[in-house]
């Protein structure tokens, strides 16, 4: 799949979706060329007829992304008018994860700092392992965190947690992590669990995922994901779609359904 940054890969293995983030060099630190590329990159791997899930990771075991590239700052964030076309570029990047009509998954290891934890609060499911690293330090920078960032580590973690982090900037390692909920699972051969994970949510009817995903951001108030029309829609489309019907002949067959999006 062709990408428009050298320093993101976008492919597809089976039913899964894969978004690298290439730039190891820089603990695959995100830069503006980065940001933008993400959002053609998700709706390709949307498109895709036979991807189900869509996996995030850093290139490397170093990082998953150590946040948002701060050699660009002086230039791209140099007064309050620069930094809010920078956060519009970043945050489509986000929108576009969570607006993703397949499942995100974000698998971290080593350091998800600022942007990088921003990038995989913005997926669906977050998969850690022992040397993930987290910390949102803009209280060290003096920049505002986005809104709709903090609406997902609200979300995450609550408020009194996520004001102790951004007012702290404090590393959180794995354990604690997992503890606050700034991930969902710490495994311990992350490889074999995510893609466990993927091909369990890759097992199950598209349109259903697609509902659930939608409608638990409804009911949370997740940015983006306001209208309850389209929640409505979507459930009406899982009880009219050809894999509802399978799925019922499955059970009372005694045999694993076979879903295919439609």
């Amino acid at each position: 799949m062709q990408s428009p940054s050298a320093f993101l890969d976008a492919f597809v293995e089976g039913a899964t979706g894969w978004l690298v983030l290439n730039r190891p060099e820089r603990r695959n630190a995100l830069n503006a060329e980065m940001w933008a590329a993400i959002p053609p990159l998700v709706a390709a791997l949307n498109a895709h007829p036979e991807v189900r899930v869509i996996i995030i990771r850093g290139n490397g075991q170093e990082a998953f992304a150590a946040g948002a590239d701060i050699s660009e700052f002086a230039a791209a964030r140099s007064d309050s008018a620069a930094a809010a076309r920078y956060e519009r570029l970043n945050g489509n990047a986000l929108d576009a994860i969570r607006s993703s009509a397949r499942p995100v998954i974000a698998m971290v290891q080593g350091f998800c700092i600022g942007g990088g934890l921003a990038l995989a609060l913005a997926a669906d499911l977050r998969v850690a392992d022992g040397s993930a690293q987290f910390s949102l330090p803009p209280a060290r920078l003096g920049l505002a965190y986005p809104l709709d960032g903090l609406s997902d580590l609200v979300a995450a973690v609550g408020p009194a947690t996520a004001k102790e982090l951004i007012f702290t900037a404090r590393r959180v390692m794995a354990d604690e992590a997992l503890t606050l909920g700034l991930i969902g699972r710490l495994a311990t051969n992350i490889e074999s669990e995510v893609a466990a994970l993927a091909a369990a949510i890759a097992d199950g009817a598209p349109f259903t995922i697609t509902h659930a995903k939608k409608a638990i951001d409804f009911l949370i108030r997740r940015p983006g994901h306001e209208d309850d029309a389209e929640v409505a829609w979507l459930a009406a489309r899982c009880f009219d779609s050809e894999d509802y019907a399978e799925g019922r002949t499955a059970f009372m067959e005694k045999r694993k359904p076979v879903f295919r999006g439609a």
